[in-house]
Formats: C-alpha cells, structure tokens, sequence
C-alpha cells in the first residue's frame, strides 16, 4: 500500500482537498462535476498528464472515493478510454448498467458515452491510456470499408486472465511506461504512431463491437492494379468535378472494365465509390466546430448539387440529417 503523505507529491498536479482538485480538474477537461463518496475534508489527490499527438496519459492518486461526470464540449476531444488500475479500481456507469476496472480486469470506453464515472477503493491508483477516437474511425474505415454512424457498442470490460486481455493489457503498459515520466515514446513519434495504430487494431479486430459480425465475412480478394490506381486518383482528386471518363484513363482502362473491376473486387460501381469517398469528407466538414460554412455550402463543397438528394443518402449512411451532425459538432 502507498504512502499516503508521501505519494501524491511525485505528481505533477496535487492537493490535499477535494474542492482544489476539482477546481484544477475542472480548468483541464471541460464541464467537470465531482462529488465525494462519503467525507473528503483531508482529500489527498496526484494527478500526472503526458500527451502525445493520438494518446494520452493520465495517472491518478485519490485518497478517497469519488463519483464524476464530464459533460463534452465543443472543446472537448474524442477519446477511446483504457482503464488499467494499479490500486483500487474505476466504473463507469450507462444509466443502470455498470462497467469495471480492478483487480485482473481493464475497461475500454468512449470518453463521450458514460452517465458518471466512480473512482473505488482507498488511496486509488490508476492508469489511463486515452486513445484518439480518430484513431479509432481510421481503423475501422480501413478494415470495414464504411464509417461508423452512432456508438461502437464497445464490450467495456477485458478480463487479464484472457489471450485477448493479456495481449490488449500488455501493449497499453507498454505505452503507458513509455509515456510516463517523459518516457522515450514521447521522443519516438515514429514508434508511437505505429504502437497506437497497432492498439487500435487489436481493439476493433479482437474486442467484441457492434461491426464484429463483419469479420467473419469471406474477405475481399485484393483488387486489381487499375482498380488501385482508380481509388488513388478519386482520392487525390476528391475536392475537383472529375467523372468517370477521368477516372477511367487515370486507371489505364476503359469505363467497362473499370465498371466491372468494382462490381468484383468492391460490390459497388465507380460511381457510388466516390460517391461514399466524397459523402465522408462532407461528413468530417459537419463534424469540425470551426468549420463556419453552412450545410448546403458543404454539399456543394464535395459535389452534391442537390441538397435533398445529399440529405436522403446522408441520413441512410449515418442515421441522422446533415444538419443533426453539424448542430451536435456546434454543441457549446
């Protein structure tokens, strides 16, 4: 068991009442309410903070039980939470259903999702490595060729006796010791970026998800050169009014084969694949909260010219009209 007297002082941040931690607690994250679980005149606390460009880590000592919300601002960053606690343990609360961290067991959540958060045990410890939920949509666009629209449906809880917990365990205590104490991962973004994408994988292939369903599916045989190069240029070509015909010779073939190589190796036609590349840059427009421009200026931004037609294929691809998203992003 730590010392109490002598542990929070190896934070970077500490104080001895709970009042002062949420006044300093409450300047670093956002809409940040607390309350203590039981008396806290003599609340010790610690808290250390290192960042990096997709990960951060929090450590943190409380010498007491506490329960906490944090309400998302514009400001606020998207992160995907893992919980491993050194002393003591963290749950996280969905209305009536709960979710643990402890002894033998690390949580995994959308920092966005939870109702409160309660902080277990005396003279907690706890490490939290928060993954960049960017990092996350990447991941999953990558693997499943479509965006997600609406929560993962994450399963919050990893037992460590398991293959799939020790895996996902190690690798976030390896970042977390590489990060902690200005470790050498803060000055090797090279590594970092390669172990966070790695986590990320771990998580979406080996953590049940609401998208899981769609990795026992036959995979896709790897597309033909022209197809590739068709992708290549749509991509790099995204924001400019090129068709088909463009496409086609950029490809090397004729709008036929080029027609048919989709139909095989992506189910969709050439068409609809732009179409779905430029539906998620307009989506990502509606999501940024400094983007000023008005949804009908973004659809004309990534050649939707009519907003009616934009809005149906939107709100069938995301589960919600472009104007939802773009208010929600706008959230004070």
């Amino acid at each position: 068991m730590p010392d109490d007297n002598a542990l929070p002082n190896s934070f970077r941040y500490r104080g001895s009442s709970f009042d002062n931690m949420i006044e300093t607690l409450g300047g670093a994250f956002g809409a940040f309410s607390a309350e203590p679980i039981g008396q806290a005149s003599d609340f010790r606390w610690g808290i250390d903070i290192a960042l990096n460009d997709n990960a951060v880590l929090l450590s943190g000592y409380h010498q007491d039980e506490f329960q906490f919300k944090i309400e998302p601002t514009r400001d606020t960053a998207e992160y995907l939470s893992i919980v491993i606690p050194r002393i003591g343990g963290m749950g996280v609360a969905y209305g009536a259903r709960m979710a643990e961290a402890g002894e033998g067991k690390l949580l995994l959540y959308n920092n966005f999702e939870p109702d409160s958060v309660t902080m277990y045990g005396q003279s907690n410890l706890i490490d939290e490595l928060l993954v960049s939920w960017s990092v996350i949509l990447q991941t999953i666009d990558q693997t499943f060729e479509k965006s997600l629209s609406g929560s993962l449906q994450l399963l919050p809880e990893l037992s460590l006796t398991t293959s799939v917990g020790q895996t996902i365990g190690n690798l976030a205590a390896t970042m977390m010791n590489g990060m902690r104490d200005n470790g050498p991962l803060l000055r090797s973004p090279i590594a970092m970026s390669h172990l966070t994408q790695a986590l990320a994988e771990l998580v979406i292939r080996l953590v049940p998800h609401r998208l899981s369903h769609l990795l026992d599916q036959k995979p896709s045989l790897i597309a033909p050169r022209h197809v590739r190069r068709a992708i290549e240029f749509m991509q790099a070509n995204i924001s400019q009014p090129i068709g088909m015909t463009e496409v086609a010779a950029a490809a090397g073939v004729s709008i036929r084969a080029l027609q048919l190589g989709f139909r095989a190796f992506k189910d969709t036609t050439p068409l609809a694949y732009l179409m779905k590349l430029r539906l998620r840059e307009a989506r990502q427009d509606l999501l940024d909260p400094e983007n000023s421009r008005a949804v009908s200026e973004i659809c004309l931004k990534w050649g939707f010219f009519h907003f009616g037609r934009f809005s149906a294929v939107y709100r069938a691809t995301y589960g919600e009209n472009p104007s939802e998203t773009k208010k929600r992003a706008s959230r004070p």
